[in-house]
């Protein structure tokens, strides 16, 4: 590798190029012309898990990522960069389960003639139990939601399909997983919104807006904007090393692959302020000096699930008309199944054809990860057929993508590692991390770009509590900054 080579200060570093990390750099130049941010991404692309990959012209998403909010300045920044390269989509998803498809959100009569009177009668019975007599302490997932849904229905349409995401018994998820991601709904509101078509609840829009070309078209162009105002967005460019003086950050080492393949080269980049978005675990370790001892152990507890992506092209187009359904059923590996023509037909070249994203759960070096893409591309071919949804023989083309630490898991050990985390980055003067892996919260987009929004207001003399966002309060409540402990600004001091 090439000696390190110093470049000139940069009044602000900004660590990955997803949505988090090019947020905070769009911020800073809408509220300051002066500033010129730095972003550093690893990866071939911006955008992070909300990417548009693409293949023989066929345009997919790493998981669909609908643009739905109800926070102000996230919706205006999406319209201020796409403006017109928006397109509203009804949403329409579906449960498979028991060989059967349920409409989702609920649709009363369709769930009643799925289940049969007899079961459905269980299921109400179920739920006036747990209302009467609920658990007292909701410490795992699978107590929060029995509370609000009962027990019978629990074991119908979330067991089986948490366990298939997560790979760990529900009973080991925190609570706050289910807090934040099944939020203000319950078995009652569910029906009430089916009857009356009533509906104030996230998780259950009827529509969403979505950029024509994928996601990933969205942060594309914030990354050219960024650019045009004098900023910079570098690829292949992985941070590897975050270098500090006490409580203050003063540079981080950069390597930068180079596509043809040749010796990576280093480089040192200083800073006034960073802003980061890799993943706790991986910045703890990326730490030098290393923080103490339990900052490092505490971090080590961090844990995440991958996934994968077959996207399959078929000789035929909508095999089935939902944007996603999600596959409760144990007997296949798949966990969701998206209709990329369904969110936009411009994701196709061929309107002839079908592209069909088959996502798998899974963890990275496991039988999963490590099947190649032919295996792959014919155990998806093979699912698709058994579900009824399509023929193996329809497959005319795929493409695989694995992506590592897409979602920070909410195990029995990560709430007190995360406390610990957050008190000491909190006591370091001029860095701040945002962003779902940034701040180890199952953040949707929205709350992620929030989150950098405030870190970006934060280095323009605000103060906002970026770890407070989207935690059991309202998105326009104000975030006050919180400030270190004397004991953790002691502990830095006698490094």
């Amino acid at each position: 590798m090439s000696n390190m080579q110093q470049d000139e200060r940069s009044p602000v570093v900004v660590i990955g190029g997803g949505p988090a990390g090019l947020t905070a750099a769009y911020e800073l130049q809408k509220r300051s012309s002066g500033f010129k941010p730095k972003v550093y991404e690893g990866g071939t692309m911006v955008g992070g898990i909300s990417r548009t990959e693409t293949n023989n012209g066929y345009r997919f998403d790493i998981g669909g990522h609908r643009f739905f909010t109800k926070v102000s300045e996230v919706e205006e920044m999406w319209h201020e960069v796409l403006q017109d390269d928006f397109i509203t989509v009804p949403r329409l998803s579906r449960i498979y389960y028991r060989e059967k498809f349920f409409d989702y959100p609920l649709k009363l009569f369709n769930a009643l003639w799925n289940i049969g009177p007899y079961e459905s009668m269980r299921i109400l019975l179920s739920y006036f139990k747990w209302q009467v007599r609920p658990y007292r302490n909701e410490e795992s997932f699978e107590e929060w939601v029995i509370n609000r849904f009962g027990g019978r229905l629990y074991m119908h349409f979330f067991r089986s399909y948490t366990q298939k995401v997560w790979g760990i018994n529900p009973r080991e998820i925190r609570a706050d997983w289910a807090a934040q991601r099944i939020k203000n709904l319950s078995l009652f509101k569910a029906v009430w919104n089916a009857i009356s078509g009533a509906n104030d609840t996230t998780s259950l829009i009827e529509e969403f807006q979505y950029p024509r070309l994928g996601p990933g078209m969205m942060w594309e162009k914030t990354a050219e904007l960024v650019k045009e105002k004098g900023g910079e967005v570098h690829l292949r460019s992985e941070v590897v090393r975050v270098n500090r003086d006490g409580n203050r950050v003063t540079s981080v080492d950069v390597k930068h692959w180079n596509e043809d393949g040749s010796e990576p080269v280093m480089e040192r980049v200083e800073g006034d302020h960073f802003v980061n978005t890799m993943a706790l675990r991986d910045l703890i370790q990326a730490m030098d000096p290393p923080p103490p001892p339990a900052v490092v152990e505490a971090a080590n507890k961090l844990k995440y699930r991958d996934f994968l992506i077959v996207t399959l092209v078929l000789d035929h187009a909508d095999p089935f008309k939902d944007n996603w359904i999600y596959i409760h059923s144990p007997a296949v590996k798949v966990g969701r199944i998206q209709n990329f023509r369904a969110w936009s037909k411009e994701m196709l070249p061929d309107q002839n054809t079908a592209s069909i994203g088959m996502e798998y759960f899974c963890q990275k070096g496991d039988g999963l990860w490590n099947m190649s893409d032919e295996d792959l591309r014919e155990l998806a071919g093979k699912e698709l057929e058994q579900l009824g949804l399509a023929k193996a023989s329809d497959v005319i083309g795929a493409a695989i993508i694995r992506q590592p630490k897409a979602y920070p898991v909410y195990d029995g050990e990560y709430r007190a590692a995360l406390d610990v985390l957050e008190e000491w980055i909190v006591s370091l003067d001029n860095f701040q991390t945002v962003g779902r892996n940034g701040l180890h919260r199952y953040n949707n987009q929205d709350h992620s770009m929030l989150s950098a929004m405030l870190a970006a207001r934060n280095i323009l003399g605000e103060e906002h509590d970026v770890w407070t966002v989207n935690v059991e309060r309202s998105y326009h409540e104000e975030f006050e900054v919180k400030k270190p402990t004397p004991e953790m600004k002691a502990a830095i001091a006698a490094e």
